[in-house]
């Protein structure tokens, strides 16, 4: 599986180690494995711009040939303050759908400056297995659906193929881990909207969800699904707590559910809940395949979104391979978390389209 970035590519990115076959990872030569990262970022605002982090070479640092970017729906409204990002504003009728628009042509405009192809098609991603870079168009938090109908075909329609239920803002959907419980999990409208994801052939994201909401949604959907980014703890009770990266740390039973409808479920890479170096990253991460199963991991680094995170940047993923390969990891497992997983649970999703 040759990595299709050119020669120039992998030199800006500090990577111009001779590619190999992947019959086995050795240390050094990991370059041989694509990646995959379920949850990224780029902003049109503040440092971590497309135009400081231009994509192709971000993505080459370290061999991602696929990676979803995600439009944060409720951006406009949130703030960060001492216990995490919060809402500071209710949106308006029309305005979170105005704002995903206009940030989705913003989005697209810099893919197509940086030449780099948008998964819409099962083949699309096994294009980006076999090296051949491509970008997943993703949503966190369905907040711009504004009640529309309409809007989810919208985005579909333009290329959006992963869509993540809630995050920082009340919504009609259902209950996020950081917010005060007021649904019991999904609402109506949430569990009819992971029907329609399923008819329409899009990736459903659990991240934030609470326990409730992520149990309500394994029962509607007919297709696995992912929680793209977070962690997974023994001793998450699935309550809020004040703590905001405790709330976000998802029961091991739920993460188990995930699993064993064969969904994936994201690693962050937050220092105080995963450790701050890269080395703390991979064995939590292995930790994490012991109590899912190697199948059901992967990477989900909330690129840009973390202050001071333990994965910096892809090169730090590229080197987590390394860091496994040296202690024998065998090559299959690797492989698996590295994108294998995330792969095939985007492609069973992009099948379900219903004709």
């Amino acid at each position: 599986m040759p990595i299709l970035f050119d020669r120039r590519e992998l030199l800006i990115g500090g990577f111009a180690a001779s590619l190999v076959s992947p019959r086995t990872v050795l240390a050094g030569d990991s370059m041989s494995v694509p990646i995959a990262d379920m949850h990224a970022h780029l902003f049109f605002f503040g440092s971590n711009t497309p135009a400081k982090w231009p994509l192709r070479k971000t993505m080459a640092r370290g061999g991602v040939t696929l990676a979803a970017w995600s439009i944060v729906g409720d951006v406009p409204w949130i703030r960060p303050t001492k216990s995490g990002l919060k809402q500071v504003a209710t949106p308006k009728a029309g305005e979170a759908s105005a704002w995903f628009r206009d940030e989705l042509k913003r989005v697209k405009r810099h893919l197509d400056e940086q030449e780099l192809k948008i998964v819409k098609e099962p083949q699309d991603v096994g294009r980006a297995q076999a090296g051949e870079p491509h970008v997943v168009l993703a949503v966190e938090g369905a907040s711009f659906l504004d009640d529309d109908p309409d809007m989810l075909t919208f985005a579909y329609d333009e290329g959006v193929r992963h869509v993540q239920l809630v995050h920082y803002i009340r919504n009609t959907l259902g209950d996020f881990q950081t917010g005060k419980v007021e649904n019991d999990g999904l609402t109506t409208r949430g569990t009819d909207i992971v029907s329609a994801c399923n008819r329409l052939g899009i990736l459903i994201d659990l991240a934030h969800c609470t326990p409730a909401a992520v149990t309500q949604a394994l029962a509607v959907s007919k297709v696995p699904m992912v929680w793209s980014h977070g962690s997974v703890s023994r001793d998450a009770n699935g309550q809020t707590s004040k703590v905001a990266w405790k709330a976000r740390q998802l029961p091991l039973p739920e993460a188990r559910a995930i699993a064993q409808k064969g969904g994936v479920v994201g690693l962050w890479p937050l220092r105080s809940d995963v450790g701050g170096s890269v080395a703390a990253y991979a064995d939590r991460l292995t930790q994490m395949a012991d109590w899912l199963g190697e199948d059901h991991v992967g990477f989900g680094t909330d690129m840009n979104a973390i202050s001071n995170p333990a994965i910096r940047h892809y090169g730090d993923l590229r080197s987590v391979l390394d860091y496994w390969a040296e202690r024998g990891v065998d090559a299959a497992r690797i492989r698996k978390i590295a994108i294998e997983n995330y792969a095939r649970v985007l492609k069973q999703a992009l099948g379900s389209r219903e004709s």
